[in-house]
């Protein structure tokens, strides 16, 4: 078990309501974060539970060689739920393995080796992924392979000049989440596409943070109306269960390459993340991110504070004395947890399950701390 970060008792339990966990004493702290966003319908919402415990009864684990009921039912469901043409599902055990799928099937599908990334990226620390993520204290020391270009975020002229016939993909958050909770300015998201298209490159969006009806829609793509060649989920997928997927169009599917992995698609992630999309749905719970989230900017933009910024539930607060002593504050005299997203960024990911009644909770005790 892994100790509470801001003091001595670890977490113990989660809470019926899925927005609260307990530590050993019994204080009750407010989930401002779902762990980095893995708990997107709450803590051990009961269908999750209920679909894990069945399937763990049923059956463990068979390799990813053998079919089976779950796993086929989930590669059909997230085809279903697929922006645009991104129907061919190769299923994994984390964000960084769905983004390493991603660039592989992108330079085998179209022969070349550069990938194009944006400059306070995040995307992984496996040596593919951590190729194309910025912040140099996670790269250095690990002899990271070349054949990337980082370009501002946000800059669609310097995109545009750094794709060209050598570039396999260009991989984008549509909304920045470890680099500070930057969304994607207006016409970048479809410029990116527009350079994909010219080029001959593969658009990849890396939605592991952004998706799953964290800002508002099912996948934040679909806001900017840009529809990716690839798309890469994990985190909350399986509501803390380790899966992750990617998702690709046909021309990358067709000439993808050798890959695999042992534990893909394990039959107990994929009745978690089943349970975990027929909640997001049944709950309506973009929705309420979109509502709840615009609610929470709103308070939070009304406190001494330098930025408000995000989309839907995925919200960052550029604060003036730095995050980690904010964090703290709000930890051990609020009882409520959160991130940081840099040095000066607290960033708010709790579970798409809250209401105003937490939002309110978050901005009052942010108030204070500030």
């Amino acid at each position: 078990m892994s100790g509470f970060v801001f003091g001595e008792k670890p977490i113990q339990v989660a809470s019926g309501d899925g927005v609260h966990v307990y530590d050993e004493s019994g204080t009750e702290y407010l989930d401002a974060g779902a762990s980095y966003a893995c708990a997107p319908v709450g803590h051990c919402h009961p269908a999750v539970v209920d679909a894990v415990e069945s399937q763990a009864s049923d059956l463990l684990f068979v390799q990813g060689s053998y079919p089976t009921e779950t796993r086929t039912a989930l590669y059909d469901r997230l085809a279903d739920l697929a922006p645009g043409g991104v129907e061919n599902v190769w299923l994994c055990n984390s964000g960084t393995e769905a983004n390493e799928a991603a660039l592989k099937f992108a330079r085998h599908a179209t022969g070349r080796e550069t990938v194009v990334a944006a400059k306070r990226a995040f995307h992984g620390r496996t040596l593919g992924a951590l190729a194309a993520t910025w912040k140099q204290q996670y790269r250095e020391g690990f002899a990271v392979p070349g054949n990337v270009e980082f370009v501002d975020y946000g800059d669609a002229d310097a995109l545009a000049e750094a794709v060209d016939e050598e570039t396999a993909a260009v991989l984008l958050e549509p909304v920045q989440g470890e680099g500070g909770v930057n969304p994607a300015p207006e016409g970048y998201l479809q410029a990116a596409r527009d350079a994909c298209d010219d080029a001959g490159a593969a658009l990849v969006f890396d939605e592991i943070q952004t998706g799953l009806g964290r800002t508002g829609s099912l996948w934040a793509c679909e806001q900017a109306g840009v529809e990716p060649d690839a798309l890469t989920v994990a985190k909350g997928l399986g509501s803390g269960l380790p899966v992750g997927a990617t998702l690709v169009a046909d021309w990358i599917a067709e000439d993808a390459g050798d890959h695999g992995s042992t534990f893909s698609g394990g039959p107990v992630p994929c009745a978690a993340a089943l349970a975990t999309l027929d909640v997001l749905e049944d709950e309506g719970l973009a929705a309420n991110a979109a509502d709840v989230g615009d609610y929470l900017r709103a308070g939070l933009s009304a406190l001494d504070v330098r930025d408000v910024r995000g989309e839907g539930l995925m919200v960052g607060v550029e604060v003036k004395r730095g995050a980690n002593r904010a964090l703290r504050a709000l930890a051990l005299e609020h009882e409520i947890l959160a991130l940081p997203a840099g040095r000066t960024v607290v960033r708010l990911l709790p579970p798409l399950t809250v209401d105003e009644r937490h939002a309110d909770r978050v901005v009052a005790a942010l108030d204070d701390v500030l």
